[in-house]
């Protein structure tokens, strides 16, 4: 039987520390994943579940983007997306009861893991003004006060409609579609706060936002680059393709301020060698970078690649390439001191590396969330473009970039047109095809939504999916701001801490999950999504619905702009509903790659969508060529007495979901209010292994955040160097601190003191 979810709320702020592991999954992944599966769903509905996951006939994991290969393993899931698939077939359920005996008030002072923990939503629930319960509503009472707030509004700009990467094709192409008839291109979503600024940096050089690489490349390169990213936290089936590689003989450099198990060694659980034998070592050179130094890393091996003869592909770069020149001049500029002192590297390193990339014929650099969340983010992202096309590496086989993303359809929903600042082509064929005049100024992204609702200029705000408010930085600032807010509106399937911080109203609309059947009137139906790699696949759930009161998200913004457009919209809304093959057809007039897309969708795997650098080395620039970038090298800088922080995820984590408290490959246990310290810079501070301390945030205006009763863990860090996790961190970053260009929360590379404390204490009002 699956068990009963947790009454108590754990202290998570007194954890147990031992060594951190060096390799990861193996029998230990299978264990836990047996565990958190059954107390979640069973036995049966676990054997039911797992076995579907990742399958040509199944459904796509709600873990991470990463995509799957043609032949697929039986048990084609990491122990990370066992837990997300877990917690949303859970036998557990948030009922009307539960809102009965719990206050807003009360739910506020509990953890988002406790929250989490609780199980599935099974009715829509609505807060009235100055209530302090939900209470059950109908769904058609639910869209006449959704109606009334927008209706109420004196500018369809004082909406704001946010949007979570769970969110399918179908969904998010409806969801943009009704806000735009609407009048707004008020659409922020997760994009914002992750890969926007690989968006802004691939879309300004290669003309295309994606990445460049399909899965089979990983298997051709030479040379593989891992930088700012952790596989075996954050996309653990990434580690498969890694180990194909090197039994191909390719190489691999990580690039990380940590030393991560996945990366050191994996232990693949489904084959003998990953659990009898010893794994395969999969870093070949590790580079221990200090926070927020990759810019000048790659601008260094840029210069030495120059001045190697016969280094540059010449004939990519006369034939392919724009700005040459330029960058040229300004990369033989590059000081080997400020290099060394921005890096925390030995010149020895670097040049280990370089002989690595010398003999790579085909070179993948892959990144995550390490590169794309500090200040200079975009301009190390074009510096990563600069070293590849100095090697020829795009266009090729076995080449290119790599920006692996998280939410398992965040890349599809950009694709369906979710972006506040939609392109004049994608505005120009919505209108033909649906005959309204979709608004042409650009809308708010989170960053700038959130200052909207801090300002009073916008008043409504509707969530598909997501945990808005644990996601954003400036905790206390984003929370003032959801609360100004006339109306709060949550699509979710689960309960998370942005139902709790609300509005003056507030509703709660349960959905459907990935796992779950979605029966129409025109039958039963499937919804599709695109990888992090540009590959469209179906996805189709087996489970009964957690409740019979529960719409999928598609009937949902179709009841919506029924309700809300009225007579006013000729979108056969209905006929949406009813059958998604007619949203697909919709779809395929309009978003460029989708052509046949109902064909295509239906053979087994689905199809890969153009990529013009990649399939023809052809650019879609200003330039119509590849753009070299000259940017100046940026890095941190680290005051006397100070480490640069960086926010992360623990390894019972998903975004701002914590399946549990334990980070098993970094050695917590059962907490996770910790701060890991490079055992040197601890004894400088004074901080031992065990005591307790604030992170106070410093910024250059004198202001100063803090995040209260951490304990100090003496890790292998890079000297210099702090990690934390997030939410917990949130509170750190200042809602204005930005990468240059994508506007993304810059939550890497944020210096911070360390004040020591009493000891541990409660964390204030559920911040974890």
């Amino acid at each position: 039987m699956a068990g009963k979810p947790p009454t108590g709320d754990p202290v998570q702020d007194a954890p147990e520390v031992t060594s951190p592991r060096h390799s990861a999954a193996g029998l230990p992944a299978i264990a836990q994943t047996l565990r958190t599966a059954q107390r979640q769903m069973g036995v049966r509905r676990t054997a039911l579940t797992l076995l579907r996951v990742n399958q040509k006939d199944g459904f796509d994991c709600p873990g991470c983007a990463w995509p799957e290969g043609d032949e697929r393993h039986a048990a084609e899931f990491c122990e990370n997306g066992a837990k997300a698939v877990a917690e949303e077939a859970t036998l557990r359920r948030v009922t009307p009861a539960f809102f009965a005996a719990h206050p807003v008030s009360g739910l506020f002072g509990r953890s988002g893991y406790w929250l989490g923990q609780q199980g599935r939503l099974t009715h829509p629930m609505y807060l009235p003004e100055g209530a302090d319960h939900y209470e059950p509503v109908s769904w058609e009472r639910a869209f006449d006060i959704v109606a009334e707030e927008l209706h109420a509004l004196s500018s369809p700009d004082e909406a704001v409609f946010y949007t979570s990467g769970r969110t399918s094709n179908e969904a998010a192409f409806l969801y943009q579609l009704f806000a735009r008839e609407f009048g707004t291109n008020n659409l922020p979503d997760c994009s914002n706060m992750c890969h926007e600024s690989s968006g802004s940096a691939l879309t300004d050089t290669l003309g295309v936002g994606k990445g460049s690489v399909l899965l089979e490349d990983l298997h051709k390169a030479d040379l593989i680059i891992v930088a700012g990213q952790n596989p075996g936290t954050n996309h653990p089936r990434m580690l498969s393709a890694l180990e194909q590689a090197k039994r191909g003989g390719t190489k691999i450099i990580t690039v990380n301020p940590l030393p991560e198990a996945g990366m050191e060694r994996f232990k693949n659980p489904q084959n003998a060698r990953g659990l009898a034998g010893g794994g395969v070592a999969l870093t070949d050179l590790f580079l221990q970078i200090r926070l927020g130094g990759d810019h000048a890393l790659f601008r260094m091996l840029g210069k030495l690649i120059l001045e190697t003869e016969g280094a540059v592909d010449t004939a990519f770069v006369e034939q392919h390439t724009h700005g040459f020149e330029e960058f040229a001049a300004l990369a033989r500029t590059a000081d080997w001191d400020e290099t060394l002192r921005a890096t925390g590297l030995t010149r020895a390193e670097i040049e280990q590396a370089l002989q690595l990339v010398l003999a790579s014929r085909r070179t993948v650099v892959c990144w995550a969330m390490g590169l794309t969340q500090h200040k200079h983010a975009v301009a190390t992202i074009k510096e990563v473009v600069n070293f590849l096309l100095l090697r020829g590496d795009i266009g090729r086989p076995g080449a290119g970039v790599c920006p692996v993303r998280g939410h398992s359809n965040v890349q599809g929903d950009r694709t369906m047109g979710i972006f506040e600042r939609p392109a004049p082509a994608f505005l120009d064929a919505l209108e033909k095809e649906f005959g309204f005049a979709p608004p042409r100024h650009h809308g708010l992204d989170v960053v700038r939504a959130v200052r909207a609702l801090r300002d009073g200029t916008a008043k409504v705000f509707f969530a598909m999916g997501g945990n808005f408010v644990s996601a954003t930085p400036d905790t206390d600032v984003t929370e003032a701001a959801v609360r100004r807010a006339r109306l709060t509106v949550h699509v979710s399937t689960k309960l998370n801490r942005s139902h709790v911080i609300t509005g003056a109203r507030a509703l709660i609309l349960p959905t459907l999950g990935r796992t779950e059947r979605d029966r129409q009137r025109g039958g039963d139906q499937f919804v599709t999504v695109e990888d992090s790699m540009g590959m469209v696949h179906a996805s189709r759930g087996r489970l009964a619905p957690a409740s019979d009161r529960l719409l999928s998200e598609p009937a949902i913004v179709c009841r919506l702009a029924r309700r809300v457009l009225g007579d006013r919209s000729t979108t056969p809304w209905e006929e949406f509903e009813a059958d998604y093959a007619t949203i697909r057809d919709r779809i395929a007039r309009v978003v460029p790659g989708f052509e046949d897309f109902n064909a295509r969708v239906a053979r087994p795997g689905g199809f890969t969508l153009p990529h013009a650098p990649r399939d023809s080395r052809t650019f879609p620039t200003t330039t119509g060529k590849a753009n070299f970038t000259a940017s100046p090298v940026e890095h941190p800088e680290l005051p006397e007495g100070r480490l640069l922080l960086q926010t992360l995820r623990s390894h019972d984590q998903y975004n701002t979901t914590i399946y549990g408290l334990d980070d098993r490959y970094r050695g917590i246990k059962n907490g996770r209010r910790v701060v890991l310290v490079h055992p040197d810079d601890a004894r400088a501070l004074h901080l031992a292994d065990g005591s307790y301390t604030d992170l106070v945030s410093e910024w250059t205006d004198g202001t100063e955040r803090r995040a209260p009763g951490f304990r100090v863990v003496h890790y292998p860090t890079a000297r210099g160097c702090a990690a934390a996790y997030y939410p917990e961190t949130n509170v750190l970053i200042p809602l204005d601190h930005t990468a240059d260009a994508s506007n993304t929360p810059a939550s890497k590379s944020v210096v911070v003191r360390l004040e020591p404390t009493a000891g541990p204490g409660a964390a204030p009002g559920g911040a974890a």
